[in-house]
C-alpha cells in the first residue's frame, strides 16, 4: 500500500511517500527527511529532486517525507528519522533553537545528505560547515565539466563503477576551504574541462566535489550534483543519490 500526504498551510508544504517494504527490500525501512527550505537563491530543480527521492522511496523502500518547514526542527519531530537530506537549502534556514534540536538528533547516530546548495547554507553555523564538509565559495558560469573518480569503495559511486570520469552539465561550486584534509574524497573536478568563465576565483586546483566522513556518530556525504532538472533525472546519478541515503541510513 502507498499512501501520499500533500498539505499546505502558508509557507508550510509537507510531503509523504511511504512503500511497505517487500521481500526484495532490505529487511530495514529507512525513514527520510528532505528538507528544502531556502532564504536565498531557490533552485526551481528542488521539484525534481523531491519526485527523484519520492521515487526512490517507492523503489528503495523508505519512508519519505518532504519539507521546507524548519518550525518541525524539533526532537520530537526528527525522532522518527534515520536520514536528513538537505535539498538544495540557502542561506539562514534555522534558528538557534531548531539547530540544537538538529544538532542532538544528529548526534543520536544519525546520517545527512547534502545535495549542492546545502554547501551554501548557514555559514554563521559553524557546526553545519562540519557537517556538510565545506562552505560555498563560488562558482562558473553552469557548464558540461567532467568529474574524475577516484574511489569506488562507497555505495554511492556503484552506478560509476568501471569509469574513470563522468562529463555533465551541471553548476561546479568551489569551496572556502578544501574539505580533503577532514573527509574522504570520493570525486574531483577536472577544471581544464571548464571552459567558460569570467575569471580563475572559481579554481581551487584540487577541486572536491563528492566525500563523505564520519564523526560524533554521525553519517555525512555531501554531492554537487543537482542544480538542474536534468541532474535529478539522470539515472546514473539517481543511483548515486540512492546509494548515499542507504549509506547514511547504515543499509
Amino acid at each position: 500500500m502507498k499512501k501520499f500526504l500533500l498539505a499546505l498551510i502558508g509557507v508550510f508544504f509537507l510531503f509523504s511517500a511511504q512503500a511497505q517494504p517487500s521481500k526484495d527490500f532490505p529487511a530495514k525501512t529507512l525513514d527520510v527527511l528532505v528538507f528544502s527550505k531556502t532564504d536565498g537563491w531557490k533552485h526551481q530543480s528542488i521539484s525534481s529532486g523531491i519526485k527523484m527521492f519520492s521515487d526512490l522511496a517507492l523503489t528503495e523502500g523508505w519512508n519519505l517525507t518532504a519539507t521546507e518547514d524548519a518550525r518541525l526542527f524539533t526532537m520530537d519531530f526528527l525522532v522518527q528519522f534515520d536520514v536528513v537530506v538537505f535539498l538544495n537549502p540557502t542561506q539562514d534556514v534555522l534558528n538557534e533553537k531548531q539547530q540544537q534540536a538538529f544538532q542532538t538528533f544528529m548526534e543520536t547516530g544519525k546520517g545527512f545528505v547534502g545535495i549542492h546548495a546545502s554547501a551554501d547554507c548557514e555559514y554563521d553555523w559553524e557546526w553545519y560547515g562540519k557537517l556538510n564538509g565545506a562552505y560555498f565559495l563560488t562558482h562558473p558560469p553552469a557548464q558540461e565539466g567532467k568529474v574524475i573518480f577516484e574511489d569506488f569503495d562507497h555505495p554511492s559511486m556503484e552506478p560509476f563503477k568501471g569509469m574513470d570520469s563522468y562529463t555533465t552539465f551541471d553548476e561546479w561550486y568551489s569551496f572556502k576551504a578544501n574539505p580533503r584534509e577532514n573527509v574522504h574524497v570520493l570525486a574531483r573536478l577536472d577544471e581544464s574541462t571548464i571552459t567558460k568563465a569570467d575569471n580563475d576565483k572559481w579554481k581551487m586546483g584540487d577541486h572536491p566535489l563528492i566525500w563523505w566522513q564520519e564523526f560524533d556518530g554521525i553519517r555525512s556525504f555531501y554531492s554537487v550534483f543537482g542544480h538542474t532538472h536534468e541532474a535529478f533525472q539522470d539515472p546514473k546519478i539517481q543511483a548515486h543519490y540512492a546509494g548515499a541515503v542507504n549509506w547514511a541510513g547504515r543499509r
